[in-house]
């Protein structure tokens, strides 16, 4: 589809047959390009077991395609119809505690259950032989918001198929106990029937343990998509397949998930009433387009306000605009939203809509009509890619190690908070940022940036030597090994010789206790490091640690031992010596290239005045700028670069 996508999730089951016509009209208004249809439309097709009632989803597809709208056609398997839960209790989830949860929302299905995944993959296999020639037909969506509400489940389903998934991990059961070191608080296994998920115990369940868990939990969610995308595959090859992402989202693996489909497809809601929440979503907008380093999809946001927070503010006037915009700037091939039509009954009604509850006459329908005139002026941008200067590392293994639950030296170390410490000042600075895993080629990045490794192989290790370039490694890495055992010697294990230091003690800090640095305060962590081989850049002032190494330098590589408030300090000395240079923006002004042209976000409430690095014509206004331009408040500027033809892949 040539351009910029723009519509949402479309529900018209919620709807009687003569609002369809309606809804056409308005979208072909709109300027709507694409609709998501059939989500949570498994009752409704399905009523019975193996009995099916396609004709009104017939008779949606064939009114969209009339009038030129798309379909993103969902499976239909985000939450399984009544009948199958009744007939096979097992199909719902099990807690930690061992109670099984009551039908009545959504994802309620166990991730290990073979009955939901039989009748998952039936349906599937029906929908994609009877719509796959379907003209309306664009792009299959499988599932919906993986592990939103059911990351995991704790029944004795499950408890074989994390049997099997140890069993092929480890491959004996001697392994696994040498992986999960059973002989602390004497839990030897002798056979893998002994071994159960991790469920309720009396005290700390064992670290390797949770760890495994953790993998099996995304893998097990993993393989239920991809149980649905083979028979699509198999059905329909040329249709792509996605999934909506959920950001950056702890319980599921997306460097692993995004390899198994087609498209990256993300939904984001940022908070209006979070005056920094453009820079989050941004790491996040950054991590989808990092995941298959091209263009992806923003399939689902808010036109205002959403219906699950405990206070639902709504989007001031132009924030929705704002907010496309600068996923379109990210990456995004467009903007979709949630929903089309804004429900009457159910728990998102007073969530937000392209068509709000009072219709036409809204300044809600009226910001949906100026959007999809912006879209279709930005076409050109479509399908244009810009690789970052800048890398931060993100491993999922590493997050689930250093966000165990318990017997940690701090739980205050929030990989989140970590990667946003770095992110914010280069955002800031119109830095482009490409996210990372451990093991992909870092040649063409200048920079590197660890801001935690908690877990670290040797061979991780090893890529990360071989980098050219500079390299920053945060505090608390290089402490385990993939099985979550500390590294003979301590920290930072395979990385001692690359930093140069040892880590004699871990220092982390009560709440409200300040360490005092030569380059600035310090909160939650710092360490007591010997230097071996580094060269110190700030020593700790006063306390216990007065004196001692904070900040240290070897090479090309830096490592701080502590959490800085500000590490501004830091990162200027090293995109100083990487020779890499931003865009000088006023506070709150967003600046990103894509391809071959200039995306200036004005986030904040005044109007800002923005020096231009290039000359460009305006896409939006249509009117050539050179030298500056006034930027008002909550809006935007999309300069097509003088001399650029507009697209890099």
């Amino acid at each position: 589809m040539p351009g910029l996508l723009f519509g949402g999730d479309y529900n018209p089951e919620q709807w009687p047959e003569e609002v369809w016509a309606e809804d056409v009209r308005l979208m072909a208004e709109a300027g709507v390009t694409m609709v998501t249809v059939a989500v949570f439309a498994w009752s409704r097709l399905e009523p019975r077991p193996g009995e099916h009632d396609f004709a009104w989803l017939d008779r949606v597809l064939d009114l969209l395609h009339a009038h030129g709208v798309a379909a993103d056609l969902a499976t239909a398997t985000a939450t399984p119809p009544p009948w199958l839960v009744r007939d096979h209790p097992s199909v719902m989830p099990v807690t930690a505690d061992g109670v099984r949860l009551e039908f009545g929302s959504r994802q309620g299905y166990c991730p290990s259950s073979p009955v939901y995944r039989e009748h998952a993959v039936r349906l599937a296999r029906t929908m994609a032989t009877r719509y796959g020639r379907h003209p309306a037909l664009r792009m299959w969506h499988v599932g919906n918001e993986y592990a939103d509400h059911t990351l995991e489940c704790f029944c004795e389903e499950s408890a074989r198929h994390f049997r099997r998934w140890l069993a092929a991990r480890h491959g004996s059961v001697e392994a696994l106990n040498a992986a999960w070191g059973t002989s602390c608080w004497g839990q030897h296994y002798t056979d893998f029937e002994q071994v159960a998920p991790p469920r309720r115990a009396p005290g700390p369940v064992n670290p390797g343990q949770l760890l495994d868990w953790r993998r099996f939990c995304s893998d097990a969610l993993l393989e239920l998509f991809e149980a649905e995308r083979d028979v699509l595959r198999e059905v329909t090859p040329r249709v792509p397949v996605t999934t909506n992402f959920m950001s950056i989202l702890h319980g599921l693996d997306y460097w692993k998930w995004a390899e198994a489909e087609d498209v990256v497809s993300d939904d984001a809601y940022p908070d209006p009433a979070d005056p920094s929440s453009h820079v989050a979503v941004a790491l996040s907008y950054d991590l989808m387009r990092s995941l298959k380093r091209r263009p992806w999809l923003l399939l689902e946001s808010a036109p205002s306000a959403v219906s699950w927070r405990e206070v639902n503010v709504p989007k001031p006037p132009g924030v929705m605009r704002l907010h496309s915009l600068q996923a379109v700037a990210r990456g995004s091939d467009g903007a979709m939203f949630f929903q089309w039509r804004q429900a009457r009954y159910g728990p998102e009604k007073f969530h937000s809509a392209l068509l709000p509850h009072g219709g036409e006459r809204t300044r809600g329908w009226r910001e949906t009509l100026r959007l999809g005139r912006d879209l279709r002026a930005l076409a050109e941008v479509a399908g244009s890619h810009s690789p970052g200067e800048v890398a931060l590392l993100l491993d999922w293994e590493s997050w689930w190690g250093l966000e165990a639950p318990e017997s940690m030296p701090s739980n205050r170390l929030r990989l989140k908070e970590l990667m946003l410490a770095w992110y914010a000042p280069l955002h800031a600075r119109g830095i482009l940022v490409d996210l990372a895993p451990p093991g992909r080629d870092l040649s063409g990045y200048r920079v590197v940036i660890a801001p935690n490794l908690y877990l670290c192989t040797e061979e991780t290790a090893k890529e990360l030597a071989r980098f050219a370039g500079q390299l920053v490694v945060g505090p608390f890495s290089g402490v385990v090994d993939a099985r979550d055992q500390v590294h003979p010697g301590g920290a930072p294990g395979p990385l001692c010789e690359l930093l140069g230091v040892a880590v004699e003690e871990f220092w982390p800090l009560p709440d409200g206790r300040v360490q005092r640095t030569t380059l600035g305060a310090a909160r939650t962590w710092a360490e007591w490091i010997r230097l071996e081989g580094a060269e110190p850049v700030a020593r700790y002032e006063g306390g216990d640690l007065d004196g001692r190494p904070a900040i240290t330098r070897r090479g090309e590589v830096t490592y701080l031992s502590c959490l800085l408030d500000d590490v501004t300090p830091v990162l200027d000395d090293v995109l100083t010596r990487a020779g890499v240079a931003g865009l000088d923006v006023p506070p709150g002004v967003e600046a990103v290239r894509r391809g071959g042209h200039l995306f200036l976000l004005n986030h904040t409430t005044e109007p800002r005045r923005v020096a231009l690095p290039w000359p460009g014509f305006d896409l939006l206004t249509r009117k050539p700028m050179r030298d500056h331009v006034e930027l008002p408040a909550r809006d935007a500027v999309v300069l097509r670069i003088e001399g650029s033809r507009g697209r890099t892949k």
